[in-house]
C-alpha cells in the first residue's frame, strides 16, 4: 500500500458521473486535494453506505477544496445504474477493470477479487498526504476522513481528535 509521501499514480479511466459516462483522469482535477477511495463492489451491503455517506457531505469537502472520486472494479454502466439506484451520487465513481489502479496504489485484494476499502488524501502536489486501510467487512468514516481533510490543509501540528477552532500544537516542532 502506498505511503504519505509516494507519488500518487496517475489514472484515465472510464466514470459515471451526473447520470452519464465519461472519462477522467487525475490530471483533470482542479480542486486543490482529492480524496480517492476505493471500495470492493456496487450493489453491496456496505459499499453504498460510504457513497451515500460522502454524497452527503460532499458540500464540506468542496468548502474545503477537495475532490472525491470513488473506485471499484466494477464497470462504469454498473455504476451510472447503481447511482440511479441510491438516489444519485455527486462525484465519479471510476470503473477500474482488472483492478490496475487498486493494484498501483496496492490496494487490491487477489483473493477476492475486488478492491480493499481504502482511502488516500492526496495534496496538491498529487503526493499521498494520508492513507487508511479498513477491513473488508467494516465501512470507513466519512466524517473522519474529513476531519483529515481539514487537518491536512492548515498545515499544523494538529493533535488526536484535533477539530478546526481547537488549539494547534507548538509551531517550533516537527511533530
Amino acid at each position: 500500500m502506498l505511503k504519505p509521501g509516494d507519488p500518487a499514480p496517475p489514472f484515465d479511466l472510464p466514470c459515471a458521473f451526473d447520470g452519464k459516462l465519461s472519462h477522467l483522469s487525475l490530471d483533470g482535477i482542479r480542486s486543490e486535494m482529492v480524496v480517492l477511495f476505493f471500495y470492493p463492489r456496487d450493489f453491496s451491503f456496505i459499499c453504498p453506505t460510504e457513497v451515500v455517506g460522502f454524497h452527503k457531505a460532499q458540500p464540506a469537502f468542496k468548502t474545503e477544496h477537495t475532490s472525491i472520486v470513488g473506485v471499484s472494479a466494477d464497470d462504469a454502466e454498473s455504476h451510472r445504474r447503481w447511482a440511479v439506484e441510491l438516489g444519485g451520487v455527486s462525484y465519479p465513481l471510476l470503473a477500474d477493470a482488472g483492478g490496475r489502479l487498486a493494484r498501483a496504489y496496492g490496494v487490491f485484494d487477489d483473493k477476492e477479487q475486488v478492491a480493499m476499502r481504502a482511502t488516500f488524501v492526496l495534496d496538491r502536489a498529487r503526493t499521498v498526504a494520508y492513507c487508511v486501510a479498513s477491513p473488508i467487512n467494516v465501512g470507513r468514516s466519512v466524517s473522519e476522513t474529513l476531519r483529515i481533510v481539514r487537518a491536512i490543509r492548515t498545515g499544523r501540528l494538529c493533535p488526536a481528535d484535533w477539530e478546526p477552532g481547537a488549539e494547534f500544537g507548538p509551531a517550533d516542532h516537527k511533530f
